[in-house]
């Protein structure tokens, strides 16, 4: 025991010197040390000198000379903009109702006091006559802007215009006349993940202005329901750049010092970075501020569908990828319903591109302008069809989610066995809708009043308690014996498609009915 003891000691202190040598080697090139290092190990032996025009010292150099390159090009570009706002609280004595109140009588309760508050975000130049892209999020407000520049001069500025639907905002100085430096556009075909990346911006602080970090573009064309809810018509560059609150309008470029995004989001637990950024792609933020500039608004194009995700057991039935977009709903007189889309359609790609998110549909379309014709590929039950759509204005148009059907009458149960779908469902009644929050909604169907969590129908056709099943294989069931009578007729092994209603909370505290398609196996 002790002489495996003392071996392991040996090992470990002899692995660690070497290992300690190896390091100091690799470290010393990345430091521009390596000549120092060669006098120091010389006695070591020929094989721990490092040659002049070592392929790893050209490659570190290389490396860092792209990153001086890049910061010294873009850095000018880069601004600082400080905003003020005036902001109204209404003051309640924390103290009421104890001793210590009357510390706070000389202050007026319940009245409503001005705050002047600041917030910081960054900038870049993408004209040389003043003009700057940034996020809506930093000038949100604002009653006072001030930017400053890389040489550290304060001027004014204005907005120009501002999209809050893509975060993006165009500002002017307003006191500046002459030339500035301004950022070159990328190409968001060109982006591609792995690649280097440096951020630009001014991180938590006033005085951390104009700082630079590197990293990779770690994912591209990210979307989802939370990032939706932060920009909701692009599809976001990931990169692990330390990018912190601050950093947000500045640039996301690559070593040829293009704009490839503007940094806008972060995802993180703490409110600082975390390695999860997110950057809005070049193509939208030329597109968005391009418009801005020219006439100060952004049209977008309209396809005039709702849509949701495709669950697997649909995926499956109808031979799509679970990324597909599927239609619920067609607005009528709208583009999509003049070119023959239908409820139920799926979409797997637009224009040649598959999508690789179903919420892409949304952010391709809405970067396209009105006017547009777009291509997709549709998935009709057994058919494969190609549809050209002629996008309209999305502004002339209102999307219309609201159901068309009655309500049902008095409550009856019908089971159908745990061995067959895993579900019970119940005739859905007037009382049933006004406990779910959606009184005087017109909808008919059955309600999920039970489902087994380990059913096919609950894990990949995600089937919930509460859900209104209004069609089955496409034929309107408004009752338990319809739901019956309808499954009954379908052969053993075969599958079906299920439309289905689920009560969602909006962002008002309103409940509404939001449709969408899956599709059911009955065992054989």
């Amino acid at each position: 025991m002790i002489t495996r003891t003392s071996i392991s000691y040996t090992f470990i202190v002899a692995v660690t010197f070497v290992a300690g040598i190896l390091f100091a080697t690799a470290g010393s090139d990345v430091l521009g040390l390596s000549e120092r290092l060669m006098k120091s190990t010389a006695a070591q032996g020929p094989e721990t000198e490092v040659h002049e025009g070592d392929t790893r010292i050209d490659q570190v150099v290389s490396i860092d000379d792209a990153f001086v390159r890049v910061a010294d090009l873009v850095s000018p570009t880069v601004v600082q903009i400080r905003s003020e706002r005036i902001v109204e609280r209404t003051f309640t004595n924390p103290f009421q109702g104890s001793p210590f109140e009357n510390f706070f009588r000389q202050q007026p309760q319940g009245e409503p006091q001005q705050f002047r508050t600041n917030a910081l975000g960054s900038g870049v130049f993408i004209r040389s006559d003043g003009y700057l892209a940034t996020n809506f999020h930093v000038i949100d407000g604002a009653d006072d802007l001030e930017v400053m520049l890389n040489d550290g001069s304060f001027h004014k500025a204005e907005i120009v215009g501002s999209d809050p639907d893509s975060d993006l905002a165009v500002l002017k100085l307003v006191d500046f006349s002459g030339s500035l430096p301004a950022i070159s556009f990328g190409v968001k075909d060109d982006i591609r993940i792995g690649q280097w990346v440096l951020a630009f911006g001014s991180p938590m602080s006033e005085d951390l202005g104009n700082t630079v970090t590197s990293g990779i573009v770690s994912a591209l064309r990210r979307t989802s329901v939370q990032l939706g809810s932060i920009n909701p018509f692009a599809s976001l560059i990931q990169t692990d750049a330390a990018v912190n609150p601050g950093n947000s309008g500045g640039p996301l470029v690559n070593l040829q010092g293009e704009l490839v995004g503007i940094n806008s989001a972060i995802y993180s637990r703490t409110g600082v970075n975390q390695g999860i950024a997110f950057a809005i792609p070049v193509d939208v933020v030329r597109n968005v501020t391009g418009q801005l500039m020219d006439k100060g608004r952004v049209d977008r194009g309209f396809l005039g569908v709702t849509f949701d995700r495709v669950p697997e057991t649909l995926a499956r039935l109808n031979n799509v990828p679970r990324s597909a977009a599927q239609v619920t709903s067609v607005t009528e007189g709208a583009p999509a319903d003049d070119a023959g889309l239908r409820e139920g359609d799926i979409i797997t790609a637009v224009n040649g591109s598959r999508l690789k998110d179903f919420n892409e549909l949304r952010t391709m379309i809405a970067n396209m302008a009105p006017g547009d014709e777009v291509q997709l590929d549709v998935t009709r039950g057994d058919e494969a069809l190609t549809i050209r759509v002629e996008l309209a204005e999305r502004s002339l148009y209102v999307e219309d989610a609201r159901s068309r059907s009655n309500a049902g009458g008095r409550s009856k149960a019908g089971t159908i066995p745990e061995e067959t779908l895993g579900l019970r469902v119940e005739d859905l009644s007037a009382r049933q809708l006004e406990a779910m929050g959606l009184s005087g909604q017109n909808v008919q169907g059955v309600l999920i009043a039970q489902i087994d969590q380990n059913s096919s129908a609950f894990r990949e056709a995600e089937l919930r308690r509460g859900d209104i099943i209004s069609r089955m294989d496409r034929r309107p069931v408004s009752s338990v014996d319809e739901f019956r009578r309808v499954y009954r007729s379908m052969d053993a092994g075969s599958s079906f498609m299920v439309e289905v209603h689920r009560a969602a909370r909006e962002g008002d505290g309103s409940i509404t009915l939001r449709k969408f398609f899956t599709a059911l196996t009955k065992p054989e």
